[in-house]
């Protein structure tokens, strides 16, 4: 088993994304109880999951924040989220699947996306996704663990429209690969992300990437 040292760390199969003590869900926690994360944007009533076999991202920035958004019903909710900042990420064999519940004579239907399967890559910049929970194997470059929000320089820094507390805890790297990726998300935002490969399909029924 590798140390877990300074610009060199590694985690074996961790359930929360990328926040790597007890500490750091404590921290997120007291301040979403204390009201010191505002929600970011309106997200929809629906999470969805996400697998990729490897992510290698650079310039890596994690810090909390809440997800406003309603539920299938229209009852307003809030979705609290670790939100991981790339400035720049590469994708091999990427799946996304979300399930649409209660369609009138149809059931269920599936909505699931596939790309960079091949040899290229699925490719983005300034890519923040908003997670709920994530499994995967991550070897971390050059972390700094407890920074406060405003002062994670390493990363693109805090999204657009997010009003966590800048004061609040934050974590970043220099580099993070992940592999064996398996998430549930609620949203996903970009600068740019090219999907090579593209492959979308509908189907009856609960069909998700795991």
């Amino acid at each position: 088993m590798e140390s877990q040292v300074r610009g060199g760390t590694r985690w074996k199969r961790f359930a929360v994304v990328m926040v790597p003590s007890v500490a750091a869900t404590a921290a997120i926690g007291v301040a979403l109880a204390q009201g010191a994360l505002a929600a970011s944007f309106s997200v929809s009533g629906q999470s969805f999951k996400v697998t990729t076999d490897q992510l290698d991202g650079k310039g890596f920035v994690q810090y909390g924040a809440i997800d406003s958004g309603y539920t299938m019903s229209g009852q307003k909710t809030a979705h609290p989220v670790a939100v991981s900042g790339f400035k720049s990420a590469t994708i091999k064999n990427l799946c996304q699947s979300v399930v649409t519940p209660d369609i009138p004579l149809l059931g269920s239907v599936s909505l699931i996306l596939k790309a960079g399967g091949g040899d290229t890559p699925v490719e983005a910049e300034n890519l923040y996704i908003d997670v709920a929970d994530l499994s995967a194997d991550a070897t971390f470059r050059g972390i700094d663990i407890g920074v406060a929000a405003k002062d994670a320089a390493k990363g693109p820094g805090i999204a657009k429209g997010d009003t966590a507390n800048p004061y609040g805890f934050a974590q970043q790297a220099d580099s993070v690969t992940l592999t064996g990726v398996k998430q549930t998300a609620w949203a996903t935002t970009a600068g740019t992300f090219k999907l090579s490969g593209l492959k979308m399909s509908l189907a009856t029924g609960v069909k998700e990437c795991y």
